[in-house]
């Protein structure tokens, strides 16, 4: 899902004003600033208070967020597991139980303004296939884009870049690299 204007939904706690938008100046009141209440786009702490905003709200839903990666979120519920993860305004969320994810798609629906865009099949560059076998991640359209950016696209495929009997051993007389 796709949270909508994204960083509208973060609450700012300390004071923070801005001047008036150039074309939207009050002529009354030409010297004054505004004082904002909600976070904008372009504003340092916007990512941040939205953040503390979702994981406010999703650890009041009794989600338990990840010891390692504070971005990823559980929550077990009669022996069913939901597992979310956040990346900015995208939220990626799968569980065992079709219940569960419905339950929540509509739940963060109520809270924000979400777009449900369906099954992953696309996150961070990376391209995701699931089927019945499980969830195979992979490249495959990165690839073929730096191909053809190269002028590569009409190259012979190979399932291995090189032969595979090729012996490598160590370049005693070349540079050192870390």
């Amino acid at each position: 899902m796709d949270v909508k204007s994204t960083f509208l939904n973060g609450f700012i706690e300390e004071e923070v004003y801005v001047r008036q938008s150039p074309g939207f100046e009050s002529s009354r009141f030409l010297d004054q600033v505004y004082k904002l209440r909600k976070a904008l786009y372009g504003l340092k702490q916007a990512p941040r208070v939205w953040y503390a905003r979702l994981k406010s709200f999703l650890l009041k839903s009794r989600f338990v967020m990840g010891s390692v990666d504070k971005t990823l979120f559980l929550l077990s519920r009669d022996g069913d597991t939901l597992i979310v993860q956040i990346y900015v305004g995208d939220i990626i969320f799968g569980g065992s139980s079709h219940a569960l994810v419905s339950s929540f798609a509509e739940q963060m629906s109520r809270e924000f303004e979400m777009r449900l865009m369906g099954e992953l099949q696309f996150f961070l560059g990376l391209q995701i296939k699931q089927g019945l076998e499980g969830t195979f991640v992979h490249q495959a359209k990165y690839t073929r884009d730096i191909l053809k950016k190269f002028n590569m696209g009409d190259s012979k495929q190979m399932t291995t870049p090189m032969s595979t009997n090729m012996a490598l051993d160590a370049d005693e007389d070349g540079e050192a690299v870390d």
